[in-house]
């Protein structure tokens, strides 16, 4: 079996999607071998498992460490798939690069510390290391274009992101919300950089991964970073939400990418050039409503009024809702919408007031 080179890694096929898979952890080599027999006789193309794992808290089971990398290449030898596992600092690049293996990932947790970043990239100068990397816990997506701009400066050439989801407090359906607009926006700012999604690791549960890994397609995700164990009810890490190899097939065989460019691309367009007109008609309204904003700041002003007036903003976003539901619009979308005009009218009635001398807010 012809062995996947490392240059060929993050490179578009088409319209399929890369995918890659493998365990949460490398808990035996008994486990690695097996689960990885059944991916690759599904065709998958590149095995990742862990072999260290930062853990919430203390006694859970962090790993096998270095010796579980042999595990890793037997699996590229055997199966010839490219292999990854996750770094977190200089020693494991290190152990990493003594062992050969093909891919490395800096995890969530990793990416959200500067200086852990930075001291994986300056371990990986001098060499051609394909990185991927996650997007960090919170979500901030600077700090994980930041991450990504370290290993550049350093030397990476062949990198790409891994949408993971990111945490929320309290209640929630995924254990990672995925807040689609981060990664959307990534692909906007860095269009060469290919995106994959980890829908295990936003779900937390197997069965939302093939739903999300539905969605990451809609949204022209390059693929999907998925957890698949031969035994997963007895995962040593994350067992809820791998999927056993029968799971993946299934999703395998319901999964429905979409094309990027097609015929169609000229109606489409008749579309695009319908919604820019309706953006453009929305802005100058906004400006309209924002003038008025003005106006009304220095009416405050003039009479000694505060600034915020709660009571009407209660009223204004209650009816706008209202109003939306009508109107078949979610009501989030709509508070969503709102709440970002009346605090851009906030802080441009604060500024008219400071350019007339007075500082105090009265809010």
């Amino acid at each position: 079996m012809k062995r996947i080179e490392p240059i060929e890694l993050f490179q578009k096929n088409g319209h399929e999607p890369l995918i890659i898979a493998g365990p949460c952890s490398a808990e035996s080599e008994t486990q690695v071998m097996d689960t990885a027999r059944s991916l690759a006789d599904s065709g998958v193309r590149i095995f990742r498992a862990g072999v260290w794992k930062p853990r919430t808290k203390p006694g859970c089971f962090e790993g096998v460490g270095a010796p579980g990398l042999e595990w890793l290449r037997k699996v590229r030898d055997t199966y010839g798939m490219a292999v990854a596992t996750e770094v977190a600092n200089a020693h494991h690049v290190e152990e990493v690069m003594k062992a050969g293996i093909d891919i490395i990932w800096i995890g969530a947790r990793t990416v959200a510390n500067p200086f852990a970043v930075q001291e994986i990239a300056e371990s990986l100068k001098g060499t051609d290391k394909a990185v991927m990397v996650k997007n960090p816990v919170n979500p901030d997506l600077d700090l994980w274009i930041g991450a990504i701009e370290r290993l550049e400066k350093c030397g990476i050439r062949r990198m790409a992101a891994i949408h993971r989801g990111f945490s929320t407090y309290g209640e929630k359906v995924y254990r990672n919300a995925p807040q689609w607009q981060i990664p959307i926006e990534l692909r906007r700012l860095i269009p060469e950089l290919p995106i994959l999604c980890d829908p295990s690791h936003m779900g937390g549960k197997r069965n939302l991964v093939i739903s999300l890994s539905q969605q990451a397609m809609d949204f022209n995700a390059d693929g999907l970073f998925i957890e698949v164990h031969n035994d997963p009810c007895h995962a040593l890490s994350d067992a809820a939400q791998q999927l056993s190899p029968e799971e993946f097939r299934e999703l395998q065989s319901m999964l429905v990418t979409r094309t990027r460019t097609s015929h169609q691309d000229d109606s489409l367009s008749q579309y695009r050039e319908q919604i820019d007109d309706c953006d453009r008609r929305f802005i100058g309204i906004l400006k309209e409503r924002l003038m008025i904003a003005d106006d009304i700041g220095r009416f405050k002003k003039e009479h000694n009024m505060a600034i915020l007036q709660s009571d009407r903003y209660k009223q204004i976003i209650e009816a706008l809702v209202a109003e939306g539901i009508r109107s078949g619009i979610d009501p989030e979308c709509i508070r969503s919408i709102f709440e970002s005009i009346h605090i851009e009218s906030i802080r441009r009635q604060m500024k008219v007031r400071e350019k007339n001398g007075d500082c105090r807010s009265n809010i």
